[in-house]
């Protein structure tokens, strides 16, 4: 493989933290076709810049890497190919069902094309840079197609297991001061897949993450609840190690301690900020606080990653991200239940089309319960009832319907809990471009539950019903313990509905995927260190600020209609 180190110098772009530039050529055929098999290459990461072109342009100087299917070598001058990548540049050829003979210097040619098959993809060096924090498998379609190794110093990177044997699906070879690269696959839907060639690309820049590379992580404000789980995440995922936490509570310093044994502790915010072993700092203090802390951490030149809400106010998040820009840093927002099973399943139907478009969500959390006696329950600290639960469902909102927000609307009830500054119920109304519209409801007052999930689209609907559920074990005094597990935490009864072509409405139930309680961590890792895109992007968290207040406007003023800046 290509050497690994090499500096990230600042781009000249106002970003946060700043990745090299990547830019990619894909070359396109006389009938238009794109030269790729998937869309959108690059999108999410600022740092990719990706052009098309009929044939290779006169100037290839800012190119570092060209993309070109088996149709498309045909029409490319090879030689000046070759001269583009023995003078440093990358070449990645797509010739999955091709049978266009590849140039020698590849060291490989596309074998026979076989049978369709689902095909089990594996790296070659389990241990490889590339597939650091990725699965050990994936399962992908298409037809069966070697790789025939024609030359020495060909690596395979990929393989696949065929008729017990490993069969090279993606090679790669040195020429010159650059890098060959080919694949026989065809189905690059898996996310895997996607990360690898990117990753390759960068690989070939000598921009990827050194195999002993490890960001530092401290915890600023150890919870005992959420405090533990980003250390237990930061301690399970390559690429991060804990090495501190910090908080008032001496107390709460020892529990850390005895958590995670051999962390550095401290009592006082600016104190850990100058802690040199420390690179991206977990904010995990109540919400009226996050702002003031995450800026702090950054002008101290740490990364930061703050706990939902991101802050109380649009004039807070704008100042966050000034202070990111200003300090070249990463902010983000611990949006986690962007992997949760019933959400993921969703966000898959409508990107699939299951239910044609979709124009109306409806979510709901909440029951018949007194609120708790902590900060979350006391307004001026938490934002108010929508701020906690909140930031979480507006957030799918967001993730559900990427569209502009035109209106908010905002209600709340205070009749029953009277302790607490907090609403009893608050209900928050959005119309997005389009006519979409949206409705979240956080209820302590509600003696029977809504759905939490409604969801129509043009041709259908997804109903997701709460389950509540109660595991017994056994007890050797008491002959048997009962646990009830949060409703919130059980994933709901999810029914997709389809109106078919007779008339009559099918029923589906869809089949939701694992949960990964490391997917959060290890995509900032990603993003971190590989520059991939994050899954809940720092706008979105502000979005969703943006919404919560406009409805705590609206609730003020008896439910008017509100509207937001998006910048």
């Amino acid at each position: 493989m290509p050497g690994i180190g090499g500096s990230l110098p600042i781009a000249k772009r106002r970003t946060m933290i700043n990745h090299t530039e990547l830019s990619v050529l894909i070359v396109t055929d006389v009938d238009g076709d794109v030269g790729i098999p998937w869309s959108g290459f690059g999108a999410g990461m600022d740092h990719v810049r990706v052009s098309h072109a009929f044939g290779l342009p006169s100037d290839l100087s800012a190119i570092h890497a060209i993309l070109t299917t088996g149709k498309s070598i045909g029409t490319i001058d090879i030689d000046r190919m070759l001269e583009f990548v023995e003078a440093g540049g990358a070449w990645l050829a797509l010739v999955g069902l091709s049978d266009v003979l590849l140039p020698d210097a590849f060291g490989v040619q596309p074998g026979p094309v076989g049978p369709r098959s689902e095909l089990r993809v594996l790296f070659t060096d389990p241990a490889s840079i590339l597939g650091v924090r990725l699965p050990d498998a994936v399962y992908v379609g298409g037809f069966y197609q070697p790789l025939i190794v024609t030359a020495e110093a060909v690596e395979t990177v990929l393989y696949v297991d065929w008729h017990y044997a490993h069969s090279s699906v993606l090679a790669i070879r040195s020429y010159g001061d650059g890098y060959l690269a080919s694949t026989t696959l065809q189905d690059f839907a898996p996310q895997m897949i996607r990360q690898t060639l990117y990753r390759l690309l960068r690989h070939f820049q000598n921009e990827a993450p050194g195999p002993d590379t490890s960001l530092g992580i401290g915890i600023l404000g150890y919870a005992p609840s959420v405090g533990r789980l980003h250390g237990l995440a930061a301690g399970n995922t390559p690429g991060f190690q804990l090495v501190a936490a910090c908080d008032l509570n001496a107390r709460q310093l020892v529990q850390a301690t005895q958590d995670f044994p051999g962390i550095t502790t401290y009592a006082d915010a600016a104190v850990m900020a100058e802690d040199p072993l420390i690179d991206l700092v977990v904010v995990v203090t109540a919400p009226n606080s996050h702002a003031n802390l995450s800026m702090q951490m950054m002008a101290a030149g740490k990364h930061v990653l703050c706990e939902k809400p991101l802050a109380l106010s649009t004039k807070e998040t704008e100042a966050m991200k000034e202070m990111a820009v200003r300090c070249s840093k990463h902010l983000s927002c611990h949006q986690n239940r962007r992997w949760d099973p019933d959400f993921m399943a969703i966000k898959a139907i409508l990107t699939n089309g299951m239910i044609g478009e979709p124009f109306y969500v409806e979510t709901f959390v909440g029951g018949f319960h007194h609120p708790c006696g902590y900060w979350h329950s006391h307004a001026p600290v938490s934002g108010g009832t929508s701020f906690d639960w909140g930031a979480h469902y507006i957030d799918w909102l967001v993730g559900l319907l990427p569209y502009p927000v035109e209106a908010v609307i905002g209600t709340r009830h205070k009749r029953v809990w009277h302790d607490v500054t907090n609403g009893d119920q608050e209900r928050i109304q959005i119309r997005f471009a389009g006519g979409r519209e949206a409705e979240f409801i956080h209820s302590d007052i509600a003696a029977v539950r809504t759905p939490k999930w409604y969801v129509l689209g043009t041709t259908g609907a997804i109903h997701g019903d709460w389950r509540d559920i109660t595991a017994f074990g056994m007890d050797p005094v008491h002959y048997f313990s009962k646990t009830d597990i949060p409703a919130t935490e059980m994933m709901p009864d999810i029914t997709v509905y389809r109106r078919c072509s007779k008339g009559d409405v099918e029923q589906i139930k869809p089949v939701l995927p694992e949960r990964n309680p490391l997917a959060f961590h290890h995509n900032l890792a990603d993003h971190l260190l590989w520059g991939e895109p994050l899954a809940a992007p720092l706008a979105d968290s502000v979005k969703v600020v943006s919404i919560l207040e406009a409805a705590a406007r609206s609730m003020a003023h008896g439910g008017s209609v509100e509207t937001i800046n998006e910048k």
